[in-house]
């Protein structure tokens, strides 16, 4: 048997929904494909699909080898391009997903500048201010900003992200700025639901590390919003530089706690494999790391950064 061609078409069969659309696209008999699929359930010794005169799906034993299958077909595309053609460019599609505002601000006009030199590339952005199953949605590359990651977990830092907190003039001229972070446990701070929900941390003038209870009445899953209350006036927001620096630069928001770094985070790109990587996925993560590290927008912020 041809394990290989059993894969595509298994494939094929789960993306069109039935035998009949997996031999259209194939350019197979249906029979050639009923003979694909038991052949590959009589080699795996499991069924794979559940058959009824409506519809396809898969049993747990067929959702368990869909992504195997998937990453050896990609796999094999990628070998055949590359032996046919080394110097061809890259084709296929790279599934990435984001939280909107990442998306929006930074990852939209790099993705922008990878495909104006990769034509061939299509690129599916996939905004979810939400951990993203990468196997079950079938998402090629996954980036989060994070302090730490899950150890299970496949990735590769693009660049380190500073943090700034700050409130608005109007806040600031109401409430008073907080002076030390202990403060921060007296007024109303601004909360991301998934990063410093509860505690802030902080390094001090002496490096010695910092740690503050915060809570307020407004938290959000998305920075942008957390920006939009800041420059509201709702209270006190600990923010992205790569985010807030516009709107610090406008004097719409104003840095608070001199002397006192924000735990710093990491801009990751989180993958499924690192040996089954198509050549256009790896090729987007290199361009990443190359744009993101060099970008001085991810920078600490200091009043030079406006002027």
């Amino acid at each position: 048997m041809d394990r290989l061609k059993a894969m595509q078409v298994f494939v094929a069969v789960v993306k069109g929904g039935s035998l009949s659309a997996a031999a259209a696209a194939l350019d197979l008999s249906r029979p050639a494909v009923t003979r694909c699929v038991a052949e590959l359930e009589g080699w795996t010794g499991a069924r794979l699909l559940h058959r009824s005169t409506r519809r396809l799906t898969l049993t747990a034993a067929g959702e368990a080898l869909l992504p195997a299958c998937r990453q050896m077909v990609e796999l094999a595309d990628g070998m055949r391009a590359a032996v046919a053609a080394p110097d061809a460019a890259l084709s296929g599609q790279i599934r990435l997903t984001a939280s909107h505002s990442l998306g929006q601000t930074q990852l939209a006009p790099a993705v922008a500048g990878f495909v104006a030199r990769h034509p061939g590339v299509s690129v599916d952005l996939v905004m979810a201010d939400r951990t993203v199953n990468l196997v079950e949605e079938r998402i090629d590359l996954a980036i989060r900003i994070a302090v730490e990651l899950d150890p299970n977990l496949i990735a590769r830092r693009l660049c380190d992200c500073h943090s700034v907190v700050c409130a608005s003039p109007a806040w600031l001229a109401a409430q008073g700025a907080p002076r030390h972070p202990a403060e921060l446990a007296k007024v109303n701070c601004l909360t991301h639901s998934y990063f410093g929900k509860s505690v802030w941390r902080f390094h001090g003038p002496d490096g010695a590390p910092e740690a503050v209870a915060v809570g307020g009445n407004l938290s959000a899953n998305d920075a942008m919003t957390l920006l939009a209350a800041a420059r509201a006036g709702a209270g006190v927001a600990m923010l992205p530089v790569v985010l807030a620096a516009p709107a610090l630069a406008a004097g719409e928001l104003v840095p608070v706690l001199e002397g006192w770094t924000p735990q710093l985070a990491g801009v990751h790109a989180v993958y499924a494999s690192r040996r089954h990587m198509p050549p256009a996925s790896r090729a987007l993560l290199d361009f990443l790391v190359e744009r993101f590290v060099a970008d001085p927008a991810w920078g600490p912020w200091s009043p030079a950064r406006s002027a």
